[in-house]
């Protein structure tokens, strides 16, 4: 009996009913439908298109299409249908492991890949296996943004060590967390690479235990590494000089680095929506996903980080601030101008800067990096976050950035009075 009711519930169309279906769908079964069209050309005849399609989740609502009717028969058609059954049991979506397999496909038939090309390839092939979403979207997002600009288009066959540390000597000195990850999916995608013939046998240039662990500090080290190529604060004017003329949006998004004493992923995922405009005082919101400490962290922005804002017309001021811009392409830009300082390093001359030239309290100047101030009970306790005392700290730093060069032996007159002890 059993037997019977499933018959009736799969397996409810007939070849004759394929080749005579009128315009529609036509339920087969177990979310096989037989989808017909009819349109008519340009000689005005009406022609019949049908199509195999697999319908599946809430109501379903989902389609994926299986093939045309006059290339895959009913049987084949059932049998596909009954592998995306299987594919949800197992808790895969039948759309991205047709998109991986067609991919594959591909990848048989073509010549030498890309590190770009394999990337893609390998997500598509394991993303629909990975439960977070958010997690599947990141995973390519953060190699498209730090790896790809230095690698990307370069043969997976010639990628060695050498090309592995130039791709991650950046992000491994300015966002530490982020750069583990990404050498750990730079070895998964080259030993896929090299499983499916796009690379040569042998050990993993992206692999660290005995060997990138000689080359790149480990990650307690790192903040020592972070703090060795900086400007020191005097030159900071003088380089401020020869950045401002500069036209382009990396020149730009490096001079909002310096005046705001961000990190540079954060400046680089910074949104208009981040932005409070206000007549009087600007302020930019960054989310806590955004931040190495996780928790929200408001920047007031100085009149002058404001003016690099300005530089963007308004009816362009919508989605990312800086677009197309990766930490990356801030950092190659820096190179062009000198070879002495990285990114990260003008947040170390800032906070010398800060401590040396004015009488503003350690703290604010902590919380203008977006640094956690004391221990766990008087952070507790402390529960503002100094806001417009940072603000006079921001145009103070602004200020400076603008004055006249000076070498480190002149007299400065240090900023900031004794009513912001």
């Amino acid at each position: 009996m059993w037997t019977k009711v499933m018959a009736r519930l799969i397996g409810r169309l007939t070849e004759l009913h394929v080749m005579r279906a009128k315009s529609g769908w036509h339920n087969d079964g177990g979310g096989l439908y037989l989808r017909v069209e009819t349109k008519k050309d340009r000689d005005g005849k009406e022609r019949k298109s049908r199509w195999w399609v697999y319908r599946y989740g809430s109501g379903g609502k989902r389609y994926h299409g299986l093939g045309p009717a006059h290339t895959i028969g009913l049987a084949e058609a059932r049998e596909q249908a009954r592998r995306c059954r299987q594919l949800i049991l197992e808790g895969a979506d039948p759309i991205a492991a047709g998109k991986a397999r067609r991919a594959a496909v591909k990848l048989a038939a073509d010549g030498a890949k890309s590190f770009i090309e394999c990337a893609e390839l390998y997500h598509a092939a394991h993303c629909a296996s990975w439960s977070n979403r958010k997690h599947a979207r990141e995973w390519l997002a953060s190699l498209k943004a730090h790896v790809f600009p230095a690698i990307g288009s370069t043969p997976v066959a010639d990628i060695d060590t050498a090309a592995v540390v130039r791709a991650l000597e950046t992000p491994w000195c300015d966002i530490p967390e982020t750069a583990s990850r990404l050498r750990s999916r730079v070895e998964q995608i080259l030993d896929w690479a090299r499983v499916r013939g796009y690379r040569p046998d042998g050990a993993n240039p992206a692999r660290w235990k005995g060997h990138l662990d000689h080359l790149l500090p480990a990650r307690k080290h790192r903040e020592r590494v972070k703090h060795l190529a900086a400007l020191r604060f005097h030159e900071v004017p003088a380089f401020m000089q020869e950045l401002r003329p500069r036209e382009e949006i990396e020149a730009r998004a490096l001079e909002f680095v310096i005046l705001t004493c961000a990190r540079v992923n954060e400046v680089v995922a910074a949104d208009w929506s981040q932005v409070v405009q206000d007549r009087d005082a600007w302020l930019w919101v960054v989310p806590p996903e955004q931040i190495k400490g996780r928790r929200e962290h408001r920047v007031p922005l100085s009149k002058a980080a404001r003016a690099v804002l300005e530089r963007t017309p308004r009816e362009q001021r919508h989605g990312r601030i800086f677009p197309g811009v990766s930490g990356h392409m801030i950092w190659k830009f820096l190179r062009e101008l000198t070879d002495t300082a990285t990114v990260h390093g003008f947040r170390s001359s800032f906070r010398d800067w800060a401590a040396e030239q004015t009488n503003f309290p350690r703290e604010v100047a902590e919380l203008a990096l977006a640094h956690r101030v004391g221990d766990d009970v008087e952070h507790a306790y402390r529960r503002g976050d100094l806001l417009p005392k940072r603000r006079q700290l921001a145009e103070a730093w602004a200020r400076y950035c603008e004055s006249v060069p000076a070498t480190e032996t002149s007299k400065v007159v240090p900023i900031g009075g004794g009513r912001h002890g």
